[in-house]
């Protein structure tokens, strides 16, 4: 995402963000952010509409942007001051703590479902009865696995 995209989502000035990016560079290697070229940049001006770098007397950027992936993106949520960095950090780790229990979780089942297929290899061959218990555990597994939404929400929007 570009700097000032993040910085509409994060509720700070672009100026700001690189500002505290700069102060924490090393908490974003170049896997994390980087800046555009001018090619670049002039590409993505021609895709979607975007200020101009400033030229004598003009406004607009007066720098090439930086763009940030994913784990960037997460990143500036722990060294922004703004109260929706904050609220977005705390759901990122949230949303950590909740994909992990949920791979947990589908661990669980799939050692579970292998379990009930050796149990029905070796025991109900030929038992209806048994091959319908079956069909219903492994039914209540997969209901269990279902994922939960996960993701930000703006408390200020309620």
């Amino acid at each position: 995402m570009l700097d000032s995209d993040l910085a509409m989502l994060y509720e700070v000035q672009t100026k700001a963000l690189n500002q505290a990016v700069k102060r924490n560079i090393e908490r974003f290697p170049e896997d994390f952010m980087f800046q555009l070229t001018q090619d670049e940049y002039e590409v993505l001006r021609s895709q979607i509409v975007t200020s101009k770098i400033k030229t004598e007397n003009r406004g607009g950027r007066q720098y090439l942007p930086y763009v940030y992936t994913e784990q960037g993106v997460s990143m500036l949520s722990s060294v922004l001051k703004s109260k929706r960095a904050i609220q977005i950090n705390v759901q990122i780790m949230r949303t950590f703590v909740q994909m992990r229990q949920w791979a947990i979780e589908n661990k669980d089942m799939a050692n579970r479902l292998s379990e009930l297929e050796h149990y029905f290899m070796e025991h109900c061959k030929d038992n209806e009865h048994d091959i319908r218990k079956l069909y219903e555990a492994i039914g209540l597994l997969m209901d269990r696995t279902k994922p939960s939404k996960i993701g930000f929400v703006n408390d200020d929007a309620q």
